[in-house]
């Protein structure tokens, strides 16, 4: 059965967030979402589908990969071609097409037989990230402050916040509105948390994958002149009780197991830790 390598043109990106929805499960291991494509967007359509790499075999795509940089591409596999060891083979013989020479990484599936081939294929480890999880069949606790959806009005605080909480950040209003007319923001919201003084304190966007998937957080940031006063804590209850409300089944969120603060953050609005995972490394 043949394996064809392809990058979609914009009109084939529905197409792809569909069949991303279809492969979220409870019980998958942290891999690309909807979610990530759809903050993507901000960049517009037309550079999200110039990220994106397909492989089809036989006409049914079995893995989808997003340059996230150029340097790292995200790799999502097929539920049932995850054991598949020609497939796996063939990714890593892509490789040389899609990334560059010199040092890259790919973040692939946990527990999925390509990790076996880049062994293989001489790909170390890179640093650690840790994956956690809210189980969203119960209601979430009340996050304590006043949380707001983002609409028109709320656009410029919402891109304020994050650049105040990520100071390198390139995000604008106008990327958050090429964001937003993205086909994944169907399922998504933006959600902003404000205190007692009327302060836009934390931004938060959630990306559901459907009823009974899990759903996604991708990216929360609290304001620096407003950290450490419960605020991170605070809008990523709203997150998963928004997520929930939009029929999400569980909650989840990845942070680099170095950011000790964050990983906190997330543990303290009740998102249980799960074993860490690490993007494969290529130094040549």
């Amino acid at each position: 059965m043949a394996i064809t390598l392809g990058q979609p043109q914009v009109d084939g990106l529905a197409e792809a967030v569909g069949v991303l929805r279809e492969w979220q499960h409870d019980d998958a291991p942290m891999q690309l979402h909807p979610g990530d494509l759809g903050w993507y967007w901000r960049l517009s359509a037309e550079t999200t589908a110039a990220a994106v790499r397909i492989w089809h075999r036989d006409g049914r795509m079995v893995a989808l990969g997003l340059l996230d940089s150029p340097t790292l591409l995200r790799l999502v596999i097929a539920p049932d071609a995850r054991p598949d060891e020609e497939l796996a083979r063939r990714l890593v013989a892509d490789m040389t097409s899609v990334l560059p020479t010199g040092p890259v990484g790919i973040d692939a599936p946990a527990g999925a037989v390509i990790h076996d081939v880049l062994s293989e294929d001489g790909w170390g480890f890179d640093d650690p990230w840790t994956p956690l999880r809210r189980d969203l069949s119960e209601p979430v606790p009340d996050p304590g402050v006043r949380v707001e959806v983002v609409g028109p009005a709320l656009v410029q605080a919402r891109v304020a916040v994050h650049r105040a909480a990520f100071t390198v950040s390139t995000f604008t209003v106008e990327r958050w509105h090429a964001m937003a007319a993205g086909i994944p923001y169907a399922d998504a919201r933006c959600l902003i948390a404000f205190d007692d003084q009327d302060n836009a304190v934390a931004a938060v966007t959630v990306w559901s994958a459907g009823a009974g998937r899990p759903g996604l957080i991708e990216p929360m940031g609290a304001h620096p002149d407003h950290r450490g006063r419960g605020h991170g804590k605070a809008i990523t209850l709203a997150a998963a009780a928004k997520l929930r409300e939009l029929g999400s089944s569980s909650v989840l969120v990845c942070a680099t197991s170095a950011n000790i603060a964050a990983v906190a953050t997330y543990a303290a609005a009740g998102m249980r830790p799960l074993p860490e995972v690490r993007d494969r490394r290529r130094a040549r």
